[in-house]
């Protein structure tokens, strides 16, 4: 893993093969409103999303500035590959004080959806 902005966190995994923040969290409760999504209807609060392909936009990193002033962000967001939008939501948090993290990796494969992972260190590999 590749961590890209370093933090700590810990939390229940939510893996969604896809997702574009953007039309698919809902940023004032948390929950993913796209239904073509298999957990469509869940919150990411709390959870260690992992999203295997993030669909970009450009109002993602508005999306997830907004669930963390809100308090509904995941714990930490491992991405399938570098996304900028979404760095740049966590950078702004940042700036404003808000604590948050965002990797990416070959680890995310070998963790299992709904398992428990902890990252207690920001050079620390995701532990299952």
């Amino acid at each position: 893993m590749r961590v890209v902005l370093p933090g700590s966190g810990e939390g229940r995994v939510l893996k969604l093969p896809s997702l574009s923040l953007w039309g698919g969290v809902d940023p004032f409760t948390g929950k993913l409103t796209d239904p073509a999504l298999p957990h469509s209807g869940e919150s990411v609060k709390g959870r260690v999303l992992m999203i295997a392909e993030p669909i970009g936009s450009s109002s993602s990193s508005a999306v997830l500035l907004e669930l963390l002033r809100a308090g509904n962000a995941p714990v930490g967001i491992v991405l399938g590959r570098e996304d900028a939008i979404v760095g740049l939501g966590v950078l702004v948090a940042r700036e404003m004080g808000w604590a948050s993290a965002v990797g990416t990796g070959k680890d995310r494969r070998r963790i299992r959806a709904e398992s428990w992972v902890r990252k207690r260190q920001c050079r620390d590999r995701l532990r299952a």
